[in-house]
């Protein structure tokens, strides 16, 4: 069972309080890292790497997005490895961050007809995935990536977000 250093900022008043994102992100990152180390054999660092996670809105999120990725809109979660990973390859002491946007997720949530707390475990895991190397530019890339995303949320008792879609590239 793979350590996490997890560092939680909350950048927008509207997110639940810092202790119960930790407590959720803890929960949902410590599975998605031990299904990694026991499901596709990715190896962690003996020290506990550090990942950072901000807590933010839609127009910081949207700024982010327009000098990183070229796309001035905001998007709901966006991830930022520290150093270039393949999957199955050795992080470093830092995997990097993941920035979710609060207005995005909700406004999600709702069309997904999905509870808050689920729709952000699901963008959690898979802004965890992308500081592991995966990605979904692809559509074999997408189709392991969501497979795998659908085989951590199961472990945390929640239905497969994909059902009835084609991958999203």
């Amino acid at each position: 069972m793979p350590d996490l250093d997890i560092q939680i900022s909350v950048e927008d008043e509207g997110w639940a309080d810092e202790a119960r994102l930790t407590e959720l992100a803890t929960k949902v990152l410590a599975a998605a890292a031990d299904y990694l180390a026991a499901e596709e054999d990715q190896p962690f660092p003996k020290m506990a790497p550090e990942l950072s996670l901000v807590f933010t809105n839609d127009e910081a999120i949207r700024e982010i997005n327009a000098e990183w990725r070229g796309k001035d809109k905001p998007t709901n979660v966006l991830s930022f490895p520290a150093f270039p990973l393949e999957p199955g390859g050795n992080p470093g002491p830092m995997l990097g961050d993941i920035v979710v946007a609060r207005e995005t997720v909700e406004r999600e949530a709702g069309d997904l007809e999905k509870p808050f707390d689920e729709h952000l475990t699901h963008l959690l895991v898979h802004g965890f995935l992308h500081l592991f190397g995966y990605d979904h530019m692809e559509t074999d890339e997408a189709e392991e990536m969501e497979a795998l995303e659908t085989r951590i949320l199961a472990k945390l008792g929640l239905s497969d977000p994909y059902a009835g879609q084609d991958p999203i590239v």
